[in-house]
């Protein structure tokens, strides 16, 4: 129950007003925690926000195995991928934005983006094994490892939804080359057929 309140107040904060804005009294006072609580717990800030992390992920890899389970064969699923990704912009542009000034923190701290990594790793691992036992794969291979497609996909979503929201800060939505995106990785997995091998 402890780590409970402590990572839903760290992730109210967190999100609100940012990783480095939010302080360790801020979560246990909006936990009703003392700090003897959190350090019971966690090490510090960085541990707290990796365990959020993996909650993402986790959360992320359910819904999307579930989205994919719904479709058929057919060589478009790393487009189905990335759709799935970015409709959930809205749900988790908070997170995003989150994520991305972790990653930029990380980025200055060696030992924190080796934690980091290793964190990422599991996001990358859940999408190779999707990719690998979706049914959405009869019969289609992809033209590069089921490792470097996954790492792709995230690269895509990651900079897309960036970009989306800077283009949306300016008004010129329309001109974000969404499609393009989706032509691209598609043309990334193809039926087996069309390379001379059995489906």
């Amino acid at each position: 129950m402890t780590v409970a309140a402590l990572n839903d107040s760290a992730l109210a904060l967190f999100t609100e007003h940012g990783f480095h804005a939010t302080s360790i009294r801020d979560i246990v006072a909006r936990a009703g925690l003392t700090r003897g609580a959190f350090y019971s717990n966690y090490q510090d800030k960085e541990e707290l926000f990796l365990a959020l992390y993996d909650q993402q992920i986790d959360r992320l890899l359910a819904d999307l195995r579930a989205a994919l389970l719904g479709g058929g064969p057919g060589p478009d699923l790393p487009s189905r991928l990335l759709r799935e990704l970015a409709g959930r912009r809205q749900e988790d542009e908070g997170w995003f934005l989150l994520s991305m000034e972790f990653t930029l923190h990380a980025a200055r701290h060696p030992d924190v983006a080796r934690s980091l990594a290793e964190h990422e790793a599991r996001l990358i691992d859940g999408l190779v094994e999707l990719i690998e036992s979706s049914p959405a794969t009869a019969g289609h291979v992809p033209e590069v490892g089921p490792r470097d497609l996954a790492r792709l996909l995230v690269i895509l979503h990651e900079g897309a939804t960036a970009m989306r929201l800077t283009e949306e800060a300016r008004g010129s939505l329309a001109e974000f080359p969404e499609e393009l995106l989706h032509r691209v990785v598609d043309g990334l997995f193809q039926p087996a057929t069309a390379r001379g091998e059995q489906p």
